[in-house]
């Protein structure tokens, strides 16, 4: 989700995600490793591809989670008024990001992280970034999308989450939700341990999720011919879906969403969560 879009619903909600946390909106096990021994019956069909040649890669914000995580990611880094003082000094650029998105919407996003994130000591980011993850993952996880991914594992499935957030917190997802891997947006550091704000290398959404998407592949699979799946919600993700054997639509604005003409989710190919004490 662009920044200034997060701006205007977290404005609309009255959000203070910044150090309050609630942790019981959604089932016990969603998101962490409480209930990984309890799960429902897998509804979907048997898969007949080999396992350890099937891929399942999953966008992060409004496919994963119910909402975008990287305005409240800044928020909990920075305080409330600090970011939204930054983001209304970088209100056009925001605006035209969001209505133009490609290289505009980059770039916004980059200016917002060197005004907010620049000189900050890397380690402590780190640490405050995995204190955000299991928090914001726990309140705005999708349960049934996070069924679909456990019943991938529960093929054998190489699943990877490739996300435009950044790969600080990223890495944690993947690693709660016992995916192979997380591939984020990477964030520059210097020579004293600290953020300079910028990207390293370039923010992953549109081409560059499908870059890194087929070189994480190549690395791991060389040689092999894969079948991908995907899933995504927004038109940061049509280069990730085009990409893949069977692309999927997960996003809830449906006929009217920007990926409207990928295939949608159907109700019986995914999985229900159950909580641990049922």
């Amino acid at each position: 989700m662009l920044l200034v879009c997060e701006v205007s619903v977290a404005r609309l909600h009255g959000d203070t995600l910044a150090g309050v946390f609630e942790f019981s909106q959604i089932p016990s096990g969603v998101v962490g490793n409480r209930s990984r021994g309890h799960r429902a019956p897998c509804e979907t069909r048997e898969m007949s591809s080999n396992p350890t040649n099937v891929v399942a890669a999953f966008d992060l914000d409004g496919t994963l989670s119910e909402s975008g995580s990287v305005f409240k990611w800044l928020r909990f880094l920075r305080g409330t008024r600090a970011t939204y003082f930054a983001a209304l000094t970088l209100f056009w650029p925001l605006v035209v990001g969001a209505v133009r998105s490609g290289h505009w919407a980059d770039e916004a996003k980059e200016r917002l992280f060197q005004r907010l994130l620049t000189g900050l000591d890397a380690s402590d980011v780190k640490d405050k970034s995995r204190i955000f993850a299991f928090a914001h993952f726990e309140q705005h996880a999708r349960a049934t999308i996070i069924g679909r991914l456990q019943w991938h594992l529960r093929q054998g499935h190489d699943v990877v989450i490739v996300s435009a957030s950044p790969q600080i917190y990223v890495d944690v997802v993947a690693e709660e939700l016992n995916a192979a891997s997380g591939l984020g947006t990477r964030l520059s550091v210097d020579a004293r341990n600290q953020l300079t704000g910028s990207y390293l290398g370039k923010n992953c959404r549109g081409k560059e999720k499908m870059r890194r998407l087929n070189e994480w592949i190549e690395e791991r699979h060389p040689g092999k011919e894969l079948t991908i799946y995907a899933y995504g919600n927004s038109r940061g993700d049509r280069r990730l879906l085009r990409g893949a054997t069977y692309p999927y639509d997960v996003g809830k604005l449906g006929p009217f969403g920007a990926l409207r003409h990928f295939p949608r989710l159907k109700s019986e190919e995914t999985t229900s969560i159950t909580t641990a004490d049922e």
